[in-house]
């Protein structure tokens, strides 16, 4: 049990990340004043996908809570920076860094020794 909610934890995360990505693909660049980024927000089809995929994910999430220690699951949600990093720099082209890279290799490594301490 304790393997499926750790898949299912990911699987928050991987939406969570896609949500992200969409909401910032839905926004386009920027540059609109406060009100005009609000009235692109609710009149673009991506920005809605990114809020159903937040809610989806928060749904799945008490699920999971459910079944592991807090102090485990939490943890899980660091690696959302290394996906969104990834794709962020895939398929909205923004820019690659090592010290990034390195960043997100610490965040991997640490949820990587907080995973096998679950076993």
């Amino acid at each position: 049990m304790k393997s499926l909610a750790l898949l299912l934890a990911l699987l928050c995360v991987l939406m969570s990340s896609a949500a992200q990505l969409a909401m910032k693909r839905g926004l386009g660049p920027g540059g609109a004043d406060v009100a005009g980024t609000y009235v692109q927000a609710f009149t673009s089809p991506m920005v809605w996908l990114g809020l159903l995929l937040y809610g989806a994910s928060a749904v799945l999430w008490l699920w999971v809570l459910s079944r592991l220690d807090v102090s485990l699951a939490y943890p899980l949600v660091s690696l959302g920076f290394v996906v969104t990093m990834l794709l962020g720099v895939w398929w909205l082209g923004e820019p690659f860094s090592w010290l990034r890279v390195a960043g997100c290799t610490l965040i991997v490594v640490g949820v990587s020794l907080l995973a096998l301490s679950a076993k």
